[in-house]
């Protein structure tokens, strides 16, 4: 498992793309798409199909209400691998990311 640190230190080279305050354009959802891909693919699959974390998948996203899904990425799920995103992504970012999973994340 990683710790809490090592996040931070794989989102550096991400943080200026993420930083934004408006919600996504199309060079930005590339990098979230990217973003999504990779640093939660790390525990759920690079596929989101599941690993050491639960499968992101659209049957099972869209079961989850929709704040449901915000707070987690924010916020993660204390006593697991699951980390908060609230220091490198802002809430129209997570609202983006949110939506997506429940959409069908782009490849």
């Amino acid at each position: 498992m990683m710790h809490r640190w090592a996040w931070a230190v794989c989102l550096l080279g991400a943080l200026p793309v993420l930083a934004a305050e408006a919600p996504p354009g199309a060079p930005e959802r590339q990098s979230l798409t990217r973003f999504v891909r990779q640093e939660c693919g790390f525990c759920h699959g690079l596929r989101l199909t599941g690993g050491l974390g639960a499968p992101l998948t659209v049957d099972r996203m869209r079961e989850r209400p929709l704040d449901y899904l915000q707070s987690v990425i924010l916020h993660g799920i204390p006593g697991t691998a699951m980390p908060g995103w609230s220091a490198f992504l802002t809430p129209q970012q997570v609202q983006w990311i949110a939506e997506r999973l429940r959409e069908g994340f782009p490849e």
